[in-house]
């Protein structure tokens, strides 16, 4: 399997060697440059002080030898150097080697050597001089001999220093094993560093891979290792994001589980008493003055099941379009208005249930934004469950008070008091209360759940109080003027 791991260490390692082999050669290069410059600079300067010796010791007495063969020895020895002196010819007068021995050299100098010498005035260079079996760094320059009274210099020849390449190549072979050990040392470190930074770097990656095919399967329990989302880089948020993404997928499949078991058990209680009924009827055991009672039982029963479909189907719709944002399309539309149809549309159950109404509108048109269907159900919802719960012979409250920009719609009714522990919950899908379950058998417990995702989804609130038999039912719009 071809792994980041692999891929990355395998470019670093690339990268390491290709810099360490660039700047190696390079280095080695330069270096050895740098040395033999060196080298050839010393040779020059012993090449000067003996020159000025020889000279010297010319003008004075050209017999007189002893001081001349001491500085070129002591040259000679200190630079493990050898000392030439020849004539124009290239024929060797006198020589000193590094062994501190005197004309052991004889011979002439190579022609070619002598002529550059000559002709540029100075000779640096690898050569054999024509004397030596290997190539010898050589550093060459005429000598002259001063003339008194304004006269021409006499050339007298041209001085050689030459060293064996041999002590040289020791020097750099020794400095280049130096380089290769230290970059030896260097690049196992980095190659260690490396592999430790890739490592570090795609164990995350694997782990967190690891984790969402198991999480695909359903462990939804899973979650990245806290010591990754403590992290400051790419793979903290990485793992803290998919943690986030874990957290939010089992609440959603715990919510699913509920809402499947919710709506098991809103299902099964009608469709337990059609079966019960019809099986009744087929099989006898109802009597006949009872058929028509238990038909309108199964009819009641089949009108619950599809209240509850549609219910379901609205639910699912207003969700959707909340997770997809805020509606696109808000109009202005008279909130008084709404109100009075809603209260029409409802007087007859109202009337039935022996209840009064205590309205109170603004005189003055209340103009608000919104979608007029998704306000009409919420007060549709509200003043219906309000009616459902009240005591006969109580009074329901609808009551709109526009507040600076906001317009706060209050409905409110007297009936049993929510518990507390309740009222956080009264907004969830299927919640009802043991009073709800024993006196609404019409309900579907998909009404207030509906009301709070319709004014969600506009960036509306609503709240709710239960106290001494009084329960409120409070939401906001936003006013248009």
């Amino acid at each position: 399997m071809n792994t980041s791991f692999r891929r990355l260490f395998s470019a670093m390692v690339a990268i390491i060697l290709l810099s360490f082999a660039i700047l190696g050669s390079v280095f080695l290069m330069l270096s050895y440059r740098c040395i033999v410059q060196e080298k050839k600079d010393t040779m020059a300067e012993h090449a000067s002080f003996v020159s000025t010796q020889l000279v010297r010791i010319m003008d004075v007495n050209l017999n007189q030898d002893d001081i001349f063969d001491a500085s070129a020895l002591s040259v000679a020895a200190a630079g493990a150097e050898d000392v030439l002196f020849c004539n124009l010819d290239g024929v060797i007068r006198f020589s000193y080697t590094s062994e501190e021995e005197v004309n052991v050299l004889t011979g002439t100098v190579s022609e070619e050597v002598i002529s550059e010498t000559l002709t540029e005035g100075v000779y640096d260079g690898m050569s054999t001089l024509g004397l030596y079996e290997k190539k010898h760094l050589v550093v060459a320059i005429p000598i002259y001999q001063s003339e008194q009274n304004g006269a021409e210099n006499t050339l007298l020849g041209v001085l050689l220093i030459a060293a064996n390449m041999d002590t040289f190549s020791e020097l750099w072979n020794s400095m280049e094993f130096a380089f290769l050990a230290t970059a030896l040392a260097v690049l196992c470190f980095a190659f260690f560093f490396s592999w430790f930074t890739c490592r570090r770097s795609s164990k995350p990656i694997m782990e967190m891979t690891n984790l969402v095919n198991r999480f695909a399967m359903g462990e939804y329990e899973l979650r990245v290792d806290p010591a990754y989302t403590k992290r400051k880089d790419e793979v903290g948020a990485l793992a803290t994001a998919f943690n986030g993404m874990a957290d939010s997928i089992a609440a959603s499949e715990q919510q699913r589980q509920e809402f499947v078991s919710d709506i098991s058990h809103e299902l099964k209680t009608p469709m337990t008493t059609i079966q019960g009924f019809a099986d009744g009827l087929l099989d006898g055991t109802i009597p006949p003055e009872k058929e028509r009672e238990s038909l309108q039982l199964i009819s009641n029963e089949t009108r619950r099941l599809s209240r509850l479909v549609r219910r379901m189907l609205d639910a699912s719709r207003l969700a959707a379009q909340t997770q997809s944002g805020p509606p696109q399309s808000q109009t202005q539309f008279d909130l008084n208005e709404t109100v009075a149809k809603v209260i029409i549309s409802l007087e007859r159950k109202i009337t039935q249930r022996g209840l009064d109404m205590d309205v109170q509108l603004p005189e003055a048109s209340t103009m608000v934004w919104g979608d007029e269907d998704s306000i009409t159900q919420v007060c549709y919802n509200l003043l219906d469950n309000a009616a459902k719960f009240a005591h006969r012979g109580t009074s329901i409250g609808f009551y709109v008070v526009p507040k600076g920009k906001k317009v706060y719609v209050t409905v409110r009714n007297i009936g049993e008091t929510i518990p507390a522990e309740e009222l956080p919950f009264i907004f969830d899908r299927f919640h009802k209360s043991d009073r709800s379950r024993s006196l609404d058998k019409e309900g579907v417990g998909l009404g207030l759940y509906i009301v709070k995702t319709i004014l969600s989804g506009i960036q509306e609130t609503i709240t709710v109080t239960s106290q001494d038999g009084l329960t409120e039912f409070v939401f906001t719009l936003t006013r248009s003027e």
